[in-house]
């Protein structure tokens, strides 16, 4: 979430980037601003109510020694109404305090500079194109049925046992996904991350930390009895390892890699565009995660990108004849890439 003095001190530039977002910013920030005044003023109120009513407590016993009574009843009442005050006013105070928290937590990040501003597709900038996009016949199969008819991919079975968007691997589908899986972590503990399994289900808290909760929790699976979360990707348990801890900056960075399979409801997502593996409700994930000082945030964005690009470089072999079943795991991105059989794919049975 923002930070407050973020968008206290620089509302201009927060509005020209929330802006990008397409939403109505205006509104967002003059209600942060609004809160805000309101929780300073309490605040202040509160603080003299406090100051005068210590002031009274300690004069209370003076006037007392010095004889006088009468203002020491006077001031003893004072004390009174002002204690009544104060508990009001820190009553309103910390529902103000929560207000404005619930609030922020409703404004999104705010895009880099660099984002475009635009509402469609046809507006995005290109960042990064590798391959060509394939010249498809008319006839042509999309990866679910090819999964059936090579009897590795089976949408039905999924269907049988759980429901749709929970996809059954089997034979040479089940060893591609575990040799991938492999391919992934070993290269990236090759490049300095550091491996974990962490667990597949969070608590409110850690949902939070990352942005899950409040306002994804429909996209989460709940177990409510007992108030968790099933993971929608690796990257909630992995940077909740370090929430709440501070890091000396010689410790930077935390490079972490971790294998889980992910669950999302996907809700609202229909039609034959999200068929097969396009959007399903459960699926494996290798997932990097750096702690990174902001100084370096975007060379280490950057590293990462180019850590990830030398993966799908890495399969580049245009004859071996896993590269057609490989490539269905792509296909769902409707993109191009060579694939080259590696020494884990060949071991699992590809030849």
């Amino acid at each position: 979430m923002l930070e407050l003095s973020f968008i206290r001190e620089h509302r201009e530039e927060a509005e020209q980037r929330l802006a990008k977002r397409n939403i109505d910013v205006k509104v967002l920030l003059d209600r942060t601003a609004e809160l805000d005044e309101l929780r300073r003023r309490t605040q202040v109120d509160l603080d003299a109510r406090l100051a005068e009513l210590n002031e009274l407590s300690r004069s209370i016993g003076e006037l007392m020694k010095a004889g006088n009574k009468a203002e020491a009843e006077t001031a003893r009442a004072r004390t009174t109404d002002l204690k009544a005050t104060a508990a009001t006013l820190k009553e309103q105070l910390e529902a103000t305090e929560k207000s404005l928290h619930d609030h922020l937590c409703t404004i999104p990040n705010a895009p880099n500079a660099r984002v475009p501003v635009g509402k469609t597709p046809e507006e995005n900038t290109v960042v990064m194109h590798e391959g060509a996009l394939p010249d498809l016949p008319a006839d042509a199969k999309p990866h679910w049925e090819l999964g059936e008819q090579y009897g590795f991919l089976h949408m039905d079975l999924g269907v049988k046992v759980t429901g749709a968007g929970f996809p059954v691997y089997s034979g040479p589908g089940a060893k591609l996904q575990r040799a991938l899986i492999s391919f992934f972590l070993d290269r990236a503990t090759e490049a300095g991350y550091r491996e974990f399994i962490p667990p597949h289900m969070v608590n409110a808290a850690s949902a939070f930390a990352t942005g899950q909760l409040p306002d994804k929790e429909g996209q989460m699976y709940h177990a409510t009895a007992d108030d968790l979360y099933l993971i929608p990707t690796a990257e909630v348990p992995i940077t909740n390892l370090y929430r709440d801890v501070i890091l000396d900056p010689e410790q930077l960075p935390v490079m972490m890699v971790g294998y889980t399979p992910c669950f999302r409801r996907e809700a609202g997502s229909y039609g034959a565009h999200v068929r097969g593996l396009n959007r399903v409700h459960q699926f494996d994930k290798v997932e990097i995660v750096r702690l990174e000082h902001p100084d370096h945030s975007y060379a280490a964005l950057e590293d990462m990108v180019e850590h990830v690009k030398g993966l799908l470089r890495a399969w580049n072999c245009p004859t071996d004849s896993c590269c057609s079943v490989a490539a269905t795991w792509a296909s769902a991105a409707r993109s191009r890439m060579t694939w080259r059989c590696t020494p884990e794919l060949r071991n699992a049975g590809w030849k």
